[in-house]
């Protein structure tokens, strides 16, 4: 059974710990739907002042809405479009301030005012996005980008 531990001290640690958690929540399961849902629910449990967490599955040329934390989302998000589709054309992390000044940004929540996005990448295959938004402007700082590229790859060996 997995047991989940709290999360204190310096945010690096505290995504190390989450990395080591994740990799243990996975380990054994092969099911993509199974490990994304888990990793979103993990996501969420760990991440303050956010209002989605979830992900977005690369099929045929776009995004298809995956598992997730939070209100109902939009269903398909077209190559290049938004934050999400803007992180696939240019295969990086996405990380906005303010998405009200995103040119093109998406809006499936109108409480959200900052996200990160985190491309799927294995082996120079596109997999999709892990995407999370917040009501706060400013939420995401470097060493969450970080923290969360360290949380995708320990996830990449899991889907």
């Amino acid at each position: 059974m997995f047991q989940s531990q709290t999360y204190e001290g310096p945010i690096q640690e505290q995504y190390d710990l989450l990395s080591r958690q994740l990799d243990a929540l996975l380990d054994g399961e092969s099911n993509q739907t199974a490990n994304l849902s888990n990793a979103s629910a993990l996501l969420n449990q760990f991440l303050k002042d956010v209002n989605w967490v979830g992900f977005y599955i690369w099929k045929d040329g776009g995004l298809v809405l995956g598992p997730f934390q939070g209100l109902p989302a939009c269903v398909r998000i077209a190559y290049g479009k938004g934050v999400c589709g803007t992180a696939v054309k240019d295969k990086r992390t996405m990380r906005v301030d303010d998405v009200h000044q995103f040119p093109g940004h998406i809006a499936c929540d109108a409480a959200s005012n900052s996200e990160i996005v985190i491309p799927l990448i294995r082996n120079g295959e596109l997999l999709g996005v892990l995407d999370i938004d917040s009501p706060l402007k400013n939420r995401f700082s470097e060493d969450d980008e970080k923290g969360l590229e360290q949380f995708v790859q320990v996830l990449l060996k899991h889907v």
